[in-house]
C-alpha cells in the first residue's frame, strides 16, 4: 500500500473514531503502565456510557 493511501486511510480512521481503541492503548501505556488496559469490549461499553450518560464535562 502506498504511503499516500495509508495516510488517507489513517486520517479517515481518526475522523470516524475507528482508531479510538488504539489511541486509548497508546495513551494508557504511556500514563498507566502498571495498570491493565480495558479489553476492547469494555472500552467500547465505557465509551458508549460516557457518550450517552448526559454528562457534558470531564469532572
Amino acid at each position: 500500500m502506498s504511503d499516500a493511501l495509508r495516510a488517507l486511510l489513517d486520517s479517515v480512521r481518526q475522523l470516524t473514531g475507528d482508531d479510538a481503541y488504539e489511541r486509548y492503548l497508546s495513551r494508557h501505556q504511556a500514563l498507566h503502565p502498571e495498570r491493565p488496559a480495558l479489553s476492547p469490549a469494555a472500552f467500547y461499553a465505557a465509551e458508549v456510557e460516557r457518550r450517552y450518560s448526559g454528562v457534558t464535562r470531564c469532572c
